[in-house]
Parts: structure tokens; sequence; C-alpha cells
């Protein structure tokens, strides 16, 4: 069961990323103050739910929340920045959107780029533990994965309203036989002999 709180005294801000080793599209991240008594059966880590269940925790999440916002970084900033750096402005952008300033952030993962001068906590598989970090994963994927779904209009080739720009099998194939598009991240030098390096 998620726990609600790492401290009960201070305003906590879930913060949590999507897309991170993605070979196209951006990374997108959210970030999520709920309840203290918030509650759903569903939530979850993302990666542990279908795409239905966290379909129908979306808009749960948004309206129950006391606030959230979602930020995203394109794959040419990734490109210039950096995945990691970007993924923590990815964040950055999220935080900046909420409307209720918290005293505390709780980080998915093992690394985190302050945010002005509110105390952060990083806590690996977070979104397993904490209910505010499992509700920024679900906005996180949801929004890109949707993002992803308008990009697969313009370049179908590549299986993109499958797999998201994931490297998988079909993706790969694409790549092989037709390159890369706009949308992939050039900075990560994809190729046969990298591409089992970058899956996630």
């Amino acid at each position: 069961m998620l726990q609600p709180y790492l401290f009960k005294s201070k305003t906590e801000a879930g913060v949590d990323e999507a897309g991170r080793g993605c070979y196209a599209g951006p990374v997108f991240a959210a970030a999520v103050i709920l309840p203290r008594d918030f509650h759903h059966p569903l939530l979850n880590d993302s990666k542990q739910l279908k795409e239905k269940e966290r379909d129908i925790l979306r808009p749960i999440i948004e309206k129950e929340s006391i606030c959230f916002g979602v930020g995203m970084v394109d794959n040419d900033e990734i490109d210039k920045i950096n995945i990691l750096q970007a993924s923590f402005k990815a964040m950055h952008l999220a935080l900046d959107q909420l409307k209720k300033s918290p005293n505390l952030l709780l980080i998915d993962g093992n690394r985190f780029s302050p945010y002005r001068e509110i105390k952060h906590k990083c806590i690996i598989r977070g979104d397993g533990i904490y209910a505010s970090i499992a509700a920024a994963s679900i906005l996180a994927k949801t929004y890109r994965d949707e993002y992803m779904l308008k990009l697969h209009d313009e370049y179908s080739d590549y299986g993109w309203n499958k797999n998201k720009g994931y490297g998988t099998a079909e993706h790969r194939a694409a790549i092989e036989a037709i390159g890369l598009c706009k949308y992939h991240r050039k900075s990560f030098n994809i190729n046969n002999s990298q591409m089992d390096l970058l899956e996630e």
C-alpha cells in the first residue's frame, strides 16, 4: 500500500518523469500535491498499471489533487543539454506550474537538480512507495503517451502509437529501414550496436 506522505507536517509534492530512455520524442515530468487523505485502489507506479488504468486515474488525480503541473522538454533540447539535465528541466517546469508552493519535494530516482530554495529527497523507486510520486508518474506517462500519438500521425512508420518512442523491435526495424526523423534524439547515437543499451 502506498504511503500518503513522508512527513505529516509538510506540504509535499511528488515529482516523476517519463520517456527518459526513449529513442524519440520529448521527456515529460509531472509534479503533484495530493490531499493527505487521498486514496484510490488503482493508484500505483505507472509502469505497474495498464494503459486503461492510467487513463482512468489521470482525470481523478487532476480533479482531486490540491494542484499539479506537467512539464516537457523536446528532443532538440535533449540533444543540446543531455537527457539527465533535460529530465531535471522538465521537473522544474512542472513545479513552476504548481499553484501552491510545497516545502518538500519527493523525487523519484537518485538524482535531482535543486529547485529554488525547496528541500528535496530522492527516493529510488519512489513511485511504488509514495502516493504523490505515483500520481506524478501517471500524469507524466499519460501526457507523454498522448503527445507521442500526435507525433505518430506525422510519422506513422515508427509505430509510436504502440511503442511511444521506446526501442521495440518494430521501432528498431523502422529505423534500420528508413533512418531517423526529426523527432529522434540524435545525441543518443542510435545504431544497431547501441540500441540494447538505451532500453529502459
